[in-house]
């Protein structure tokens, strides 16, 4: 273990989209506003947005064998770069290179930040990014904008990353983080839902502050969303974003106002939930109200929600969370969720 991955963050998401304008207006729904903004090679046009430590880079590709063209033939917009702050990104690239990391772009500065990168998992790589003080909202080729700055609704990083990989690769993902980047496992789990499977195991960074929960299909057993995922995607990827908030009703209602969509939530899951825990933060009624889920674990209490996929593939959402201790991923909900339909399709009303 060195030095090099030890303070590792998550300094940027890049997202390929044909058109960054209608992320552009749904992003500024979960409180994210313009930072900086340029053109890059081949007509690439990037835009960067934020509040607090998230940053969003929504690039459109440009043209001939840009790597951003290819990535969208293949996937479709989505994630292609989670970008990984550091406080020496040269040092950062030599390291997992030597390590058997594939070489994407060697070190180089631009202005107030010095970017290399290598190879992550699918078609999604990592960019070792080391700003000089004063560069916060600095990348290559793009200037930040002025703005003073909006009070936002509450999202303020980045909490974890949920990727699809395809079936019998779960291991070989965790390994290579494990001995490329230093991550170590956290938590590992099997979910049966039904008829369905799948196995996660979840990687973090030595410092903590990133979190990748790898997903694989069991496919001895009935296809399920992992399954979709992957062929609609088109192979190993970023299937949501999980923002972190410190208080879930405030954001949610607030994106809710704005049109934001959620996926709803059966009446029963909110009746039975007072077999399942005793919420320390907020009331049934106040997470009914929102289709908020609660889980809990040793350590505390989580509050999540999704969004409704926006895309055309149905490959990309996002997820809101608000931690009171707790360290896992609500993966508890999914099992409660499972038993309030089952029960909700019981009822001859529905209800």
């Amino acid at each position: 273990m060195t030095g090099h991955f030890q303070d590792l963050t998550v300094d940027h998401v890049r997202i390929y989209c044909a058109d960054p304008d209608p992320l552009i207006a749904q992003f500024g729904n979960y409180g994210l506003d313009t930072r900086a903004e340029g053109a890059g090679p081949g007509a690439e046009h990037s835009v960067v947005l934020g509040h607090d430590d998230i940053r969003l880079v929504l690039t459109r590709p440009g043209t001939g064998d840009h790597p951003g063209e290819m990535y969208a033939t293949q996937h479709g917009y989505g994630v292609s770069d989670i970008a990984l702050g550091t406080a020496d990104a040269a040092g950062a690239f030599h390291e997992a290179v030597r390590r058997g990391a594939r070489p994407i772009a060697a070190p180089q500065r631009d202005g107030a930040v010095v970017t290399a990168s290598v190879g992550g998992f699918g078609d999604v790589i990592h960019t070792f990014v080391q700003r000089d003080p004063g560069g916060e909202w600095s990348l290559p080729g793009l200037t930040p904008v002025h703005r003073s700055g909006t009070p936002g609704i509450g999202l303020r990083l980045v909490d974890h990353f949920a990727v699809c990989v395809e079936a019998g690769r779960l291991d070989e993902v965790v390994e290579h983080y494990e001995r490329v980047f230093d991550f170590a496992m956290v938590f590992t789990e099997r979910i049966v839902v039904g008829e369905q499977a799948m196995d996660s195991q979840v990687v973090q960074s030595a410092g903590g502050a990133v979190t990748l929960t790898l997903i694989a299909p069991d496919t001895t057993r009935r296809p399920g969303q992992i399954d979709t995922f992957l062929k609609e995607h088109g192979g190993a990827g970023v299937q949501h974003i999980a923002f972190e908030t410190g208080d879930i009703i405030r954001s949610v209602g607030a994106m809710s106002d704005a049109g934001v969509e959620f996926l709803s939530t059966p009446d029963a899951y909110y009746g039975r939930m007072g077999d399942r825990l005793t919420l320390t933060r907020h009331t049934v009624a106040e997470l009914r109200g929102l289709n908020v889920l609660a889980d809990e674990d040793h350590d505390g209490q989580l509050y999540q929600i999704f969004t409704k996929s926006t895309h055309p593939r149905g490959t990309l959402f996002f997820e809101i969370i608000e931690r009171v201790g707790a360290r896992t991923f609500g993966s508890g909900n999914i099992k409660a969720l499972y038993e309030a339909v089952e029960l909700d399709q019981a009822e001859p009303d529905g209800r």
